[in-house]
């Protein structure tokens, strides 16, 4: 629901760092790996108890998060490294959660589990959307820089970091935040199932 808002201070915010990165021969595809075991590393975190630690890894996901796309506009996009984003951010938001169920499974693990599932729910539309509207030559307006069509929702990826933030700072509230989140993101799937069942017809 933010994203497309704040993608342009997003931009804005990154260029000179990907500059920098540039001039320096770092390549796009070695800022999403290097984001993702910071992302694995605030998962084993979360699941040791060290919120904090979460916390500060999962602002080093985002920011390469961040970084990745805009050292690939400065060089030269691929597929590949399109691929590697989309499928290492799906990882990391399916494992987030994981960490807090293994921290405390008595308290934590339905509620974790609601909400992943609900997450193959957004995901699922999100790139089944993408692949028949990339087949019939779709555009986003609103994303025209993203490797793949971008469908909007309730629940986009903005939204779900700051659960995640959210879930850092206030641990015990995490099934209360899980359960609430669950359910914004089955209104985003069905609604994403009746823009595709509309558009597709």
């Amino acid at each position: 629901m933010l994203d497309a808002a704040l993608l342009p201070f997003v931009k804005r915010a990154v260029d000179r760092p990907a500059r920098w990165l540039v001039a320096h021969g770092v390549s796009a595809d070695q800022i999403t790996l290097i984001g993702f075991g910071f992302g694995i590393i605030g998962v084993l975190a979360a699941a040791a108890g060290l919120f904090a630690t979460a916390l500060t890894c999962l602002a080093l996901n985002r920011l390469a998060d961040g970084l990745d796309g805009a050292v690939a506009r400065l060089t030269r996009p691929t597929d590949r490294g399109a691929f590697l984003d989309i499928a290492l951010d799906f990882m990391f938001y399916g494992l987030f959660p994981l960490g807090f169920a293994l921290h405390d499974p008595m308290t934590n693990a339905l509620p974790a589990a609601l909400l992943i599932c609900s997450f193959i729910g957004t995901g699922s539309s999100f790139l089944a959307f993408s692949i028949i509207a990339e087949k019939r030559g779709i555009t986003s307006d609103q994303y025209p820089t993203k490797g793949i069509f971008y469908l909007g929702g309730l629940t986009e990826g903005t939204e779900t970091i700051a659960l995640f933030v959210a879930m850092c700072l206030f641990p015990a509230a995490f099934p209360w935040l899980a359960y609430t989140f669950a359910a914004l993101c089955a209104l985003t799937t069905l609604t994403r199932w009746l823009a595709g069942w509309r558009m597709f017809g």
